[in-house]
């Protein structure tokens, strides 16, 4: 008992960097490539549609999914593209069964933010429902005062997400940070001229990351933490 109240002090001693966090999710909190390439091979084989390989589907991680799979398909054909978006959706969530878990550390991390005081929001390309559905999964929910989705918002790397947040909770971009693993949550940050910290661990390489001036740009969760905290 002593000792968590020893820690609960030493995470509010911290002072952190911004008033507000947003999270980009997959790849940036939940380990979820894998399911979705392969959710996505799944739906190109259901549509008759050429295989993509992991990297054309890991370029479009983050982009909301209707706007995601006309990109990775080239396609323009209205009708294809929601076949294949609900081909997607079957697999994700009754077809495939790769697991999804958060990175090691997130939780602990989460909980430091929070007792420093941190605003943690979510900022993601996925549906709402996905969301909702990881939240209750990982039992993370609690952590977040405000999140967008595909079905809130504009898709990245439009800034749409972090305005509407900003206007929300009531912050400035200025005290306020995005956070995620794709060049598309560096765009919107740099957009309005919010800081950004990329994450290497991710879909996207570095180097592309890097040519979008983020704040910093981490390998870990750790390294995430002690960015945010100090």
């Amino acid at each position: 008992m002593k000792t968590d109240k020893v820690n609960k002090t030493s995470a509010e001693q911290r002072i952190p960097r911004y008033k507000l966090v947003i999270f980009d999710w997959d790849g940036t909190l939940m380990d979820s490539a894998d399911k979705i390439v392969n959710c996505m091979q799944f739906a190109a084989k259901q549509c008759d549609m050429p295989i993509p390989t992991y990297e054309e589907v890991g370029h479009i991680i983050g982009i909301s999914l209707k706007p995601a799979i006309m990109q990775l398909f080239a396609i323009s054909d209205e009708a294809l593209a929601e076949r294949l978006v609900q081909a997607y959706k079957d697999a994700f969530v009754a077809q495939d069964t790769t697991p999804c878990p958060l990175f090691e550390g997130v939780v602990p991390m989460l909980e430091r933010l929070k007792a420093a005081g941190c605003t943690l929001a979510v900022a993601t390309g996925k549906a709402r429902r996905g969301l909702d559905r990881a939240w209750a999964q990982t039992e993370t929910g609690v952590f977040f005062s405000g999140s967008r989705t595909a079905d809130d918002a504009t898709s990245k790397p439009s800034p749409d997400m972090l305005l509407q947040l900003l206007d929300e909770l009531g912050f400035s971009s200025d005290e306020a940070v995005m956070i995620g693993d794709t060049t598309y949550d560096m765009q919107m940050a740099k957009a309005i001229g919010m800081d950004r910290i990329g994450v290497s661990y991710g879909v996207h390489a570095q180097v592309h990351l890097e040519a979008l001036a983020p704040v910093a740009l981490v390998h870990s969760i750790k390294e995430l933490e002690h960015a945010l905290l100090g």
